[in-house]
């Protein structure tokens, strides 16, 4: 660097070799990936095909394996009625809107099976969704809102979790399946009820749990939960996307 004791002139060499320093730096920068290069032979880059339809059994590289790696649970895949369904469905209907269901999507059969949902559930009305997950991510928000509380069991789904989180309600875990633990949450929220009525009277509560948990497959303990809803005066969510048509006397979860 050459010194110059004139005043600002000293002050703009400065700058300038600070200016080429960092050119120079950048000029000899030389990036390195984020992460190794992955080898040729690595499992991961080896393409798994079956040869046919992926039902109970798979076929695989000529031999014929127990499917175990997808949701197919109610074998309804390979079911010849559900089949012949479908494909005059698709006949009459093609194999879809290519659009949002409410805006340009709505078809006969969606109102059709609406309607047969709710007379099988016994209730006013259902509402059909084309994705499970966004069905319970999008249902959570819909009712509970910001300043809400929602007792939610720690072994639910990962769409629960999402749906928490957009809702931006108070959320109280309690441990997998444990009443007591439920309890004694809700027995603290009615004791902070008592004493700040002007604090909490506008805040709705809810139970979020799942009849079947994707995440364990254990069952919910849903009578006990049930009276503890009426016990303390809450409302229940219960995600039933594995144990509806499947649990209970009438297959309605």
């Amino acid at each position: 660097m050459n010194w110059i004791t004139y005043g600002d002139e000293l002050l703009k060499i400065r700058v300038l070799d600070t200016i080429r320093q960092k050119e120079r730096i950048i000029a000899e920068w030389k990036p390195e990936p984020l992460v190794p290069e992955t080898p040729a032979g690595h499992p991961a880059l080896q393409t798994h095909y079956f040869d046919g339809k992926v039902c109970k059994f798979v076929t695989y590289d000529g031999k014929e394996y127990l499917n175990m790696a997808t949701t197919n649970f109610l074998g309804l895949i390979g079911d010849k009625t559900i089949e012949n369904e479908a494909k005059k469905a698709i006949s009459k209907y093609g194999v879809g809107s290519c659009g949002p269901r409410h805006f340009y999507g709505t078809v006969d059969v969606h109102l059709a099976l609406e309607k047969q949902l709710a007379d099988f559930l016994g209730c006013e009305e259902a509402v059909l969704y084309s994705y499970g997950f966004i069905t319970i991510s999008s249902v959570i928000p819909s009712y509970a809102k910001q300043g809400d509380i929602i007792f939610v069991d720690k072994g639910v789904n990962f769409a629960i979790q999402k749906g928490l989180k957009a809702s931006r309600s108070h959320i109280k875990w309690f441990n997998h399946n444990d009443i007591n633990d439920l309890n004694r949450l809700l027995m603290e929220q009615a004791e902070w009820d008592r004493k700040f009525p002007e604090l909490t009277s506008k805040k709705r509560r809810f139970i979020v749990v799942e009849g079947l948990y994707m995440n364990s497959g254990d069952l919910c303990p849903l009578p006990e939960i049930v009276a503890l809803k009426w016990k303390y005066k809450v409302r229940i969510c219960i995600d039933e996307s594995l144990s509806i048509g499947v649990i209970g006397k009438t297959g309605r979860g």
